[in-house]
């Protein structure tokens, strides 16, 4: 067991909440979305998905200056990157386009649809941007190309340092029609990374861009956890000695700290609310409780022998999923939010921790310890058989869900220093997010803004 690994018994979390982007921006709709089509093309829960090729030809800049068109080859950049993200669609190469909307004309009526279906493009997004003193109007439409449809048009404008959000918003548009869920556009992952020695709290975008620094404490940070807002982040640090929990603002970069006599760990946040759980030790046995936003104890939840930590609520909030000791070795168990009875919901292995409840409410992720070899699992919230995702590749530990459940982000030593990994909720395409320096681990991946 590596010494994440058994730290996972005492730090395990996977909570999400909503990440909002700045600003932002006035959407016009200039053609209404087909909303019919939605669900018509990808079910990403299908572990033989086939990826649609879909062609992201330039934008046309409108009046042809430098700003302009430097915009729109990063807004194109952007949005290849991010669809490509997904698992589901296949950005094609440009060099393979015979047909240039920037020059030809990015409507409907200007397209020849064979010209993209004679190179296997099924999906079409043209785009038109105008810059002026700073404010962008970004043009975009998504087409169908062999039933010569348009599927999206929308019109966003805002300023240059939006056209990032309003690249992410088209996408969140798309990938409502293609699997009827915003996707991961907008979302955040928060992490822990080693820095001189000591453990801190980072956070990037979910394609693992744009990382940014949380915490300087110079200690060891453990086990972040998003509120559902966005808007705080609660986290185990060592900062004063005790593993104390801390609840931040990071709007008014402000902490509230829980520090109860033992432990204050693994925290996850309420669907919805202000409030959140934890396990604390102040008793003398290791025990789950809902604290508030303020940090004032509000009920213990659960009571048990053993130890009971890791809580990971089911979406609507009415159950948790978390780690106990009460039948000998840790298993994962389903409680009640409201009375606290539990049931135990793992029988394989007699190691298994970290719980991760999936935003459908079906799943639950979690890792398990088989021959000391440590890999992720998903299990039915039913309890039906569980299915390995991870094997022969280093320690895997630590699954998140990404806010639509087509991916989960996890920790894995595969490449030595353990990084942070992504992969689909069925165990394909399993991918480094970022190559960062030291280690990382924890990853507790955000809601995205579309699905508020």
């Amino acid at each position: 067991m590596t010494r994440n690994g058994g730290a996972k018994l005492m730090a395990g979390l996977n909570s999400c909440s909503f990440f909002f982007l700045r600003g932002l921006l006035c959407i016009l709709i200039f053609f209404p979305a087909v909303v019919t089509a939605q669900h018509a093309y990808i079910n990403i829960n299908n572990p033989l998905i086939r990826k649609i090729p879909v062609a992201i030809p330039l934008f046309k800049a409108s009046t042809g200056h430098e700003q302009e068109v430097t915009l729109g080859k990063n807004a194109v950049d952007i949005m290849s990157n991010a669809l490509d993200f997904t698992g589901y669609l296949a950005v094609m190469d440009r060099g393979s386009f015979i047909e240039n909307p920037a020059q030809k004309g990015i409507t409907g009526s200007e397209i020849n649809y064979k010209n993209w279906t004679s190179i296997g493009s099924e999906l079409l997004i043209t785009g038109g941007i105008v810059e002026q003193n700073g404010a962008v109007r970004l043009e975009l439409r998504l087409f169908d190309t062999f039933k010569e449809t348009l599927l999206i048009g929308k019109v966003y404008t805002g300023h240059k340092e939006d056209v990032k959000s309003m690249v992410y918003r088209f996408c969140a548009e798309i990938s409502l029609l293609l699997t009827g869920k915003m996707g991961v556009f907008g979302s955040r992952i928060a992490f822990i990374s080693t820095v001189g020695g000591n453990k801190e709290v980072f956070a990037c975008d979910f394609d693992g861009g744009n990382v940014s620094r949380i915490t300087n404490f110079n200690n060891i940070t453990l086990s972040p956890a998003w509120s559902s807002d966005g808007n705080f982040l609660a986290f185990t640090s060592y900062a004063k000695g005790n593993p104390n929990l801390y609840i931040r603002d990071l709007r008014a970069n402000r902490d509230v700290i829980v520090a109860k006599k033992g432990l204050n760990i693994t925290p996850a946040w309420l669907p919805g609310q202000f409030a959140l759980a934890a396990t604390l030790s102040f008793s003398g046995d290791q025990e789950i409780y809902i604290i508030n936003g303020g940090g004032a104890i509000k009920r213990q939840v659960t009571k048990s022998t053993g130890i009971d930590v890791s809580p990971c609520f089911s979406p609507d909030g009415s159950k948790f999923a978390f780690v106990s000791k009460r039948s000998g070795t840790p298993q994962i168990y389903i409680g009640d939010t409201g009375s606290g009875s539990a049931t135990r919901l793992t029988f394989q292995g007699n190691y298994n921790t970290s719980p991760a409840w999936s935003p459908d409410g079906d799943k639950i992720a979690y890792v398990g310890v088989v021959k000391n070899s440590i890999n992720i699992y998903v299990i039915g919230a039913n309890g039906s058989e569980p299915t390995q995702l991870t094997s022969g590749q280093g320690d895997n530990e630590d699954p998140s869900w990404s806010p639509d459940g087509n991916l989960i982000a996890f920790s894995s030593t595969r490449q030595g220093a353990s990084r942070i990994f992504v992969m689909t909720s069925t165990g394909s395409d399993q991918k480094p997010l970022f190559t960062f320096k030291g280690s990382q681990t924890d990853p507790a991946w955000s809601s995205a803004y579309g699905n508020k």
